[in-house]
């Protein structure tokens, strides 16, 4: 497929663009409600207009009332939500949780993605258990119980963990703590017995909480997928979100990119405007350059997940790489390029490398994705 918008997608993407724009803006969203110190981080009023536009169920099949779409359709939607820096739980909920819902009951998903496609649910996913991302290795435990299972263990950096309705949660069933087997799925609702949380604001102001689970009482009907045979689902649930944070990181280097070329239009130093000098022009062509180098590899990313190919995990990973680092490459080159007012919170070029560095992190950083490529490619 070529690497560029076909025309349904053109008209998705200059819909998502006016709304986000209109509705999503820096001022109206991540200032009004960082500043107000809201615990959830982000409007539940603008998740609901989300539903009205019909994103926040893009993902969820027709027979459940959403629309269908792919990941290409969702990439396009975190684009945007990239470049006006929306803080929403679009990622985690219409994304990640949705793709692994795919696999789940009739009864879990009619339990679940009504609430989600009408924009009255926010979900979160659990997976990590330390600092950094590494769900090779899940040590939270679930045992069985009755016709259920008891969850034991605890889970770090859950991003919308204490917003969220229910929470997608991977523990282990049987096996050793890195076993590729032995995983299994659950649905755990947020009003679960013995399950405590612990808020914590990220640096980009989102809000995220390392979890305990002592002896969570979940019946069978909770699980997602097979017992034992989660990996898989949780594999896909994961490329979805990497796929979707690298759309996400092409928009929060274009939204710094083009803030900082307005600046180089209107700044005068010297008597000329600062775009004029050719040392900044070069340095602005070497991220336009990488910008486009970048968004190419999320739109195959997203494009080789829609057509489950056999490289697409592959491709996943170089995507959240190069995303990485090009996204990096653009909001420190902003903010030098709008000189020291660039490190005050007065202009927003500073809010952009804040979310780059929490979106970075999430799912794994450049490292491990570069790591990742290497080894699915044999090394």
């Amino acid at each position: 497929m070529p690497l560029y918008l076909d025309e349904d997608q053109q008209m998705l993407a200059d819909t998502a663009s006016e709304f986000m724009a209109e509705q999503g803006g820096i001022e109206k969203q991540l200032r009004h409600w960082r500043d107000k110190g809201c615990k959830d981080g982000f409007g539940h009023g603008l998740w609901e207009q989300f539903a009205e536009m019909g994103f926040t169920g893009m993902m969820v099949d027709e027979d459940h009332g959403g629309l269908g779409m792919g990941h290409a359709e969702a990439g396009i939607v975190l684009e945007q939500i990239g470049r006006n820096l929306t803080p929403s739980p679009f990622l985690t909920s219409s994304v990640m949780a949705a793709s692994a819902l795919d696999a789940a009951s009739d009864d879990l998903k009619g339990r679940w993605l009504p609430g989600l496609v009408e924009g009255k649910s926010v979900f979160a996913v659990a997976v990590d258990e330390g600092p950094k991302h590494n769900p090779q290795s899940i040590k939270t435990r679930a045992e069985k119980s009755g016709n259920g299972f008891k969850l034991t263990g605890a889970k770090t950096f859950v991003v919308q963990g204490a917003s969220a309705d229910m929470l997608v949660v991977a523990a282990r069933t049987s096996g050793g703590d890195a076993d590729d087997d032995g995983i299994t799925l659950f649905a755990v609702p947020r009003d679960a017995a013995n399950m405590t949380q612990d808020p914590v604001r990220l640096v980009d102001s989102s809000m995220a909480s390392h979890i305990t689970f002592d002896g969570v009482e979940l019946d069978g009907d909770a699980v997602i997928g097979d017992v034992d045979g989660g990996r898989a689902v949780l594999n896909k649930m994961l490329s979805a979100g990497r796929a979707g944070a690298a759309s996400e990181g092409v928009g929060v280097a274009g939204g710094a990119f083009d803030m900082t070329t307005e600046y180089l239009k209107q700044r005068k130093q010297f008597g000329k405007l600062i775009g004029e000098f050719q040392a900044l022009q070069h340095r602005a062509a070497h991220v336009y350059s990488e910008l486009e180098i970048a968004r190419a590899t999320a739109i195959k990313a997203a494009q080789m997940l829609d057509e489950d190919a056999e490289k697409a995990d592959l491709i996943v990973s170089v995507a959240k790489a190069k995303v990485g680092k090009v996204a990096r490459l653009a909001v420190q080159e902003g903010v030098q390029m709008h000189g020291g007012i660039g490190m005050t919170d007065e202009y927003d070029i500073g809010l952009f490398m804040k979310r780059d560095r929490a979106l970075h992190e999430f799912l794994g950083d450049h490292y491990f994705h570069a790591d990742r490529v290497a080894r699915l490619s044999g090394y």
